[in-house]
């Protein structure tokens, strides 16, 4: 590009309308200089809209790396430096003003040249990335909502402590996710929002609750494929439950069967009411067995039937001479990044057969990374022969 000092004429337009193969004189605006307040940002075309309409917001704490979030999805940002001299030419009716903009003819010049009032030396690029939902749980996680609080509630013009407590706008101010990726981080930890703060509700709580449905599902002889709404909530009422909780009970461990504008009916789920007493054993610590089945089939209500299946994710076993033992380990607990991820699995064990390691990876979901490139980049492949069950290996 020909350089000329001389005469500042046009602005981007003069830039935008440059046939191609032409050349255009520059010249410096006369408030030409770092602008750090000024960054270029390169986007991918399907955003656009997003940020011309001013729907993408800018996430994350003073000691964080920025993250850009739209309604849906979560980008990194990262400076990516060039050689070459990127000239920001601003609009034509923000070059130069008045006397600066006029005809130059005067002084001996004929042609029109674009006025430059920044070099940049890069761009901000941004790429997808998986939302950073372990500080929600976190956060969640400092105060539980429990069986103390709920029986304050009751006590009228109690103030309570809100130390530790978090509304919808604290979260999206502190977590880097999408609203869309928040709503379903919170959805995945089974939060509930109670009196306008989310929670998540202490489990020695929570199998209260549970434990008093079902006992009360025998004395009223309630089908546990067909609870009716309003009857569980007066009964678990007349216990003290407050009917926020006990809706989120039902959401917990059932789904609605049917629901028109009079009654809804909820049907428990088999495999989760199942799964909530053998977390519930096993934080005793390990067990036989033989044991386990045994005490697990006990809790279980009448009707329901436990399966090992059920526990994939859930529990590791190991044999111990002629014995095998179980205990719990629940993928819930596990961090969502995938090098923390796989750091703690191959601390817990230094191989893994494909079978006991893929309910702990399935989960995971990076943007623009495979279940397999995952395992290839954190994983070494053991194979001894194509009939062999894979084993993995710390990278």
């Amino acid at each position: 590009m020909e350089q000329h000092l001389m005469c500042p004429k046009g602005g981007a337009g003069s830039v935008l309308n440059l046939n191609p193969g032409s050349a255009l004189s520059i010249a410096y605006h006369t408030k030409y200089g770092p602008h750090d307040d000024i960054l270029l940002l390169e986007l991918d075309e399907k955003l656009l809209p997003d940020v011309t309409n001013q729907r993408v917001f800018l996430r994350g704490q003073p000691d964080e790396d920025a993250v850009l979030c739209t309604q849906s999805k979560t980008y990194a940002i990262k400076f990516v430096g060039t050689s070459n001299s990127v000239c920001l030419v601003p609009p034509s009716n923000q070059s130069e003003t008045g006397k600066e903009l006029q005809d130059c003819a005067g002084n001996g010049c004929d042609h029109e040249a674009a006025i430059v009032i920044k070099l940049a030396s890069g761009s901000m690029e941004i790429v997808e990335v998986a939302p950073r939902l372990d500080k929600l749980k976190s956060l969640l996680s400092q105060a539980p909502y429990g069986i103390e609080e709920a029986s304050e509630m009751e006590v009228e013009g109690m103030e309570r402590d809100k130390t530790g407590l978090y509304k919808w706008d604290d979260l999206v101010n502190e977590v880097q996710a999408s609203d869309e990726e928040l709503r379903s981080g919170l959805q995945a930890l089974s939060a509930v929002e109670i009196d306008g703060y989310w929670r998540i509700i202490d489990n020695s709580y929570m199998d209260m609750i549970l434990r008093m449905l079902l006992h009360n599902s025998v004395l009223m002889d309630w089908p546990l494929n067909a609870l009716d709404q309003d009857e569980v909530f007066g009964v678990l009422a007349s216990d003290g439950f407050p009917r926020k909780v006990a809706h989120h009970c039902l959401s917990m461990y059932g789904d609605k069967s049917e629901e028109d504008g009079s009654k809804c009916i909820w049907k428990l789920d088999e495999k989760r009411v199942c799964v909530h007493f053998a977390r519930n054993i096993l934080r005793e610590g390990k067990m036989k067995m033989e044991k386990f089945i045994e005490e697990w089939s006990r809790r279980i209500p009448p009707g329901m039937e436990a399966s090992l299946q059920m526990l994939d994710g859930e529990v590791l076993t190991e044999k111990l001479g002629i014995d095998t033992w179980v205990r719990g380990f629940s993928v819930s607990s596990l961090p969502s990044t995938p090098s923390e991820r796989f750091s703690i699995l191959f601390k817990e064990r230094p191989r893994w057969d494909w079978k006991d390691l893929q309910p702990y990876i399935r989960d995971l979901s990076i943007p623009g990374l495979s279940l397999e490139g995952l395992l290839l980049k954190y994983t070494r492949r053991v194979q001894p022969n194509p009939d062999a069950e894979p084993v993995f290996t710390a990278r």
